[in-house]
């Protein structure tokens, strides 16, 4: 052995030897997982924080005279909401109309024949009104009975039980459902000029409010109350729930 590699020794053992440790070539790696990592929660982390808000504003109740248009004044009426009840005349047949749901998915929504556990559970009140003459909305919309069996059948996640105009969201899934899901489910066109077969001008009605928009993006928050005029556009009516809805 050479007597410099003896001296080279010598200097390693006494710590003599100031060479840089060697890097790891593993390092940009590491801290590439590191940055995926903390965008992952940080995304997760903005995702739950949106879904808690959008959650909140389908189970917040609307004020009933939200500002939807300037000036417009909502006029209360006395009267109260029954469960079990009609309110307007009866021109319709009950459940759904021969192009309404059927037990197929309508827009994703689907008929239910086993009962499946509710996250989402709101209502609506509906008023049509033709020509300053209330129309009932009719019940069993949304349940398709079997034809072998009247007591079985399916429910869709958006149905009425009477014929008050009172709409049940009841869902598996935490989602904004709109009123023209309900029409697809009824089977009834919703358009400009033409509601559920009845023509004329439309005037509609949100939370006592004039509503210019699409009728058929109304969302279906808990205690929307949405009045669509065909003909002659008087004030609104408002209407209390019952108890506990």
């Amino acid at each position: 052995m050479s007597q410099q590699s003896r001296a080279q020794r010598r200097r390693d053992e006494r710590g003599g030897s100031h060479a840089p440790p060697p890097r790891d070539p593993m390092r940009p790696i590491y801290l590439g997982f590191a940055i995926i990592v903390v965008l992952v929660f940080l995304g997760f982390g903005i995702f739950r924080w949106h879904e808690t808000q959008r959650i909140a504003a389908i189970y917040a109740t609307p004020t009933p005279a939200a500002s939807l248009a300037p000036g417009a004044k909502p006029q209360p009426t006395p009267f109260q909401l029954v469960d079990g009840g009609t309110l307007g005349e009866n021109l319709f047949p009950k459940g759904d109309s021969s192009i309404g749901g059927r037990g197929l998915p309508v827009d994703g929504i689907k008929c239910d024949s086993a009962p499946e556990p509710v996250l989402l559970h709101v209502h609506q009140h509906l008023a049509l009104i033709v020509n300053g003459k209330q129309i009932a909305i009719p019940e069993y919309i949304g349940f398709v009975p079997n034809p072998t069996n009247p007591q079985t059948g399916c429910l869709y996640w958006i149905h009425t039980h009477d014929a008050e105009g009172i709409i049940h969201v009841e869902s598996p899934h935490v989602r904004l459902f709109h009123l023209g899901d309900f029409f697809a489910i009824w089977g009834q066109p919703l358009r400009a000029n033409d509601v559920a077969g009845f023509k004329g001008p439309v005037t509609v009605w949100l939370n006592g409010n004039r509503y210019t928009g699409d009728a058929k993006q109304i969302p279906l928050i808990a205690h929307q109350q949405i009045v669509i005029e065909v003909g002659k556009a008087l004030p609104p009516p408002l209407y209390t729930f019952p108890p506990g809805d």
